[in-house]
């Protein structure tokens, strides 16, 4: 082992350990902050998202469909299976749009709601 080599066991468990302590300090500080100002904090931690599952659905769609394209370019037009670089762009590619979609879908809702009322 070179010297290097040795520190990863000892660094990646309290690099670990760093993260979640951070996790649950942040969010208490949150909570104490909210009580400070007066706010119920347990109001906000069941708010409800109504967008969520189609965010999620679309963007599981957009990588799904970016993957079917990755494989019918490297099979079909290229030739050539060791092209991961392909296969992650598209999954990208096709995961951003899902989002994209999301937020027109979103945005064209909102803006239905605050026309009727």
């Amino acid at each position: 082992m070179q010297g290097g080599e040795i520190l990863i066991p000892i660094l990646v468990p309290l690099g670990g350990m760093a993260m979640v302590f951070g996790i649950f300090y942040l969010r208490n500080r949150e909570i104490m902050a909210m009580i400070e100002k007066g706010m119920n904090p347990k109001e906000f931690a069941n708010r409800p998202a109504p967008y969520r599952n189609l965010k999620n659905g679309l963007l599981l769609l957009g990588a799904g469909i970016g993957l079917a394209l990755a494989y019918i370019i490297t099979q079909y037009i290229l030739h050539d299976e060791d092209n991961p670089a392909l296969w992650f762009a598209l999954i990208g590619i096709g995961g951003g749009l899902g989002l994209i979609a999301s937020y027109k879908v979103e945005k064209r809702e909102l803006l239905d709601r605050d026309q009727q009322s």
